[in-house]
């Protein structure tokens, strides 16, 4: 009786959720490869014009003072807007941006600047653009920081890229082409199910994941029970006149061995990825000793002190990036560290550079410095290891091999286990991990994307162990699809 009720219940709910993993498994394969489209950092430095000196005419000194407040910047960049140089203060408000060449405050931001910023981008006339203003979310412009950006202007071109420039800045925040429309209706829409009607009740979207990787779940897992239970190593069922482990034939033989060869990697890959979605609440957990919750806000503050304009006149951006003329300079920061200002170039290529005040050009900080530095900031937390990585380790890795090293791993004495990396080049906290992200890194990155640093090392290792398994998996689930149509076509 049991055996059928789980043969029953797995029967019906691969009926109803077969076509979805149908979805998922083989648009798991290209989100190996090519993902949501999205407007970063790199994007940005990549479409930004190289500083030209000659057109900074203020100080920095001069530029705060054009915008009339009392409380100091909290971070300061001087790069281009419009093709023209700008510095951006950061302030509690929010960011402030004045032109670097008249003084001017950037307040308003009309239709005709949004034509010229979206046609720099685009590098296509401004003329040939069809323009679009997003009174609602479309397919590209899902997610809700899109929504604090708004109110939006959609720019097309016939060649088939689309700008997206925020009316509330100027700047451009999303940006499509054909190719990455294209990959992303392979991949990631399917994948994540980001289909527009769906995806834009935030809540809706939400609950149908996860219901549907959870049921996916117990759907597999009753699979693999019944596969188990039906399986005989003593042969005792008869296939084409021999012995046989197997009792089925046709498609449901081949489902019951794809099953038991790719069903507990289906199972654990649909349940870390219903992980992703965050279904549980987090545990609250007490400290069992005295720790500092702001270790990490603390070694924030370290590594950006506060600003002293009037230190940077020594030497002005104007004059630091003319004694740099060799560097294509498309950033400039403006740093404290430890104590001595100092400016952080970021050139064309996303190399960065330290410019000192003395006029040296260094590649990184001192990471001796550093590493004094970062001890001492979260000295309340208890002893410390500081040690220098020059490959990734299981908490701090990138299978594109993105992300910066060699960096610093500061690795806390608190009940968190907490451990921070900080870049010597640029002298930010580029990653962070502590036991209350066990879950999120174990049991969904590990499970659902096989993050693991043996596999990352060593590629193409992990595409073919990844590859592989979403194949197997793709083929079981076309067996589940070709079973599911016989028992609907059946009740027909």
């Amino acid at each position: 009786m049991l055996k059928r009720l789980a043969i029953f219940v797995h029967r019906w709910l691969g009926v109803a959720l077969c076509l979805v993993f149908l979805l998922w498994f083989p648009s798991g394969i290209v989100m190996m490869y090519w993902g949501y489209p999205s407007v970063t950092v790199a994007d940005q430095l990549r479409h930004s014009p190289v500083l030209d000196p000659a057109s900074i005419a203020l100080s920095p000194g001069d530029a705060y003072a054009r915008l009339d407040v009392a409380e100091p910047p909290q971070e300061i960049r001087l790069n281009s807007f419009d093709g023209r140089p700008v510095y951006r203060f950061r302030l509690a408000r929010g960011e402030a941006v004045v032109y670097a060449d008249t003084g001017e405050e950037r307040i308003d931001v009309s239709p005709e600047l949004m034509r010229r910023v979206a046609a720099a981008w685009s590098g296509q006339p401004p003329g040939l653009a069809a323009v679009e203003s997003l009174d609602d979310v479309d397919q590209w412009t899902l997610q809700g920081v899109y929504q604090a950006l708004g109110p939006l202007s959609k720019f097309s071109w016939p060649d088939g890229q689309q700008v997206y420039v925020s009316a509330a800045s100027g700047e451009v925040v999303q940006y499509t082409t054909r190719a990455t429309r294209f990959w992303a209706y392979a991949g990631a829409i399917p994948h994540w199910l980001y289909f527009t009607p769906l995806r834009k009740h935030g809540s809706q979207w939400s609950r149908v994941v996860i219901w549907s990787s959870g049921i996916g779940t117990l759907a597999v897992c009753l699979g693999i029970v019944v596969g188990v239970w039906m399986y005989s190593p003593a042969r005792a069922y008869r296939y084409e006149g021999a012995p046989s482990r197997i009792p089925y034939r046709g498609q449901k033989r081949w489902h019951m061995i794809l099953g038991l060869i790719f069903g507990v990697g289906a199972a654990t890959w649909a349940f870390s990825g219903m992980l992703s979605m965050e279904p549980f609440p987090a545990p609250r957990r007490e400290p069992p000793g005295p720790v500092s919750p702001d270790a990490g806000a603390s070694l924030g503050r370290a590594l950006r002190e506060p600003l002293d304009l009037e230190a940077f006149s020594r030497l002005p951006p104007r004059q630091a990036l003319s004694r740099q003329g060799g560097l294509k300079v498309k950033d400039l920061e403006f740093v404290s560290f430890p104590g001595r200002p100092a400016y952080l170039a970021t050139i064309a290529d996303g190399e960065t550079r330290v410019l000192s005040l003395d006029g040296t050009l260094g590649v990184e900080f001192d990471r001796q410095g550093l590493a004094e530095l970062v001890t001492a900031a979260v000295a309340p937390v208890g002893p410390v290891e500081v040690r220098l990585l020059d490959r990734y380790d299981a908490y701090y890795l990138d299978r594109r091999g993105e992300r910066p090293l060699p960096v610093l791993r500061v690795r806390l004495n608190d009940p968190e286990q907490s451990r921070y990396y900080v870049d010597p080049k640029t002298a930010r906290v580029v990653g962070g991990y502590s036991t209350s992200r066990w879950m999120t890194r174990w049991l969904y990155h590990g499970l659902h994307s096989l993050e693991f640093p043996w596999l990352y090392d060593n590629r193409p290792l992990w595409d073919i162990v990844v590859i592989t398994f979403m194949l197997g998996g793709t083929a079981l689930v076309v067996t589940s699809v070709v079973l599911a149509w016989r028992v609907v076509w059946r009740r027909h």
